[in-house]
């Protein structure tokens, strides 16, 4: 009987590329998509799977802002981090033609060009870090520090205060 080929992605093969070493992870893309149910189902702490988020500055510049699954991102705290007057998210049809990704499986790593990235502040503390790997229905898991060094990643303050 023939061994059924895991699928990668492209998130994947340049991790491998790369040497870095990464957990597949995988989940029903016809389920619930939210990322909080997604960390639930891959029995993660949301505060470790982030989500990615593209965004236009005021300059027409492009940034990409990873966040904790469960937060909002702050617009004006990534204005800031980014050095611009202000940040509008991106249109869900400019996605796939600016990154590569499809909305749901956006990843930071392995864009169809580089865009700044800042991840939210907590990122620099974890030990590990999940994010999509480039496809609804798959995850990576990996170190942060090797994530937020393979995409040149900053970080900062970017989500809304709870009140």
């Amino acid at each position: 009987m023939a061994k059924k080929k895991e699928e990668k992605t492209n998130v994947m093969r340049v991790l491998e590329q790369k040497k870095i070493p990464y957990t597949a992870h995988t989940y029903d893309p016809e389920g619930p998509t939210d990322g909080v149910s997604v960390a639930a189902l891959l029995g993660q702490n949301p505060d470790a799977v982030f989500k990615t988020l593209v965004a236009r500055g005021a300059s027409g510049a492009y940034y990409v802002f990873d966040i904790p699954v469960a937060k909002n991102l702050d617009l004006k705290k990534a204005a800031r981090a980014a050095g611009e007057k202000s940040i509008a998210m991106l249109p869900q049809k400019e996605l796939l033609p600016l990154t590569g990704y499809v909305h749901g499986g956006c990843s930071p790593v392995g864009m169809k060009k580089p865009f700044p990235t800042v991840f939210h502040q907590t990122a620099a503390q974890l030990e590990d870090i999940c994010v999509s790997a480039g496809k609804v229905g798959f995850q990576i898991q990996l170190h942060a520090a090797d994530l937020l060094h393979l995409v040149g990643a900053s970080t900062a303050d970017l989500i809304v205060d709870e009140i």
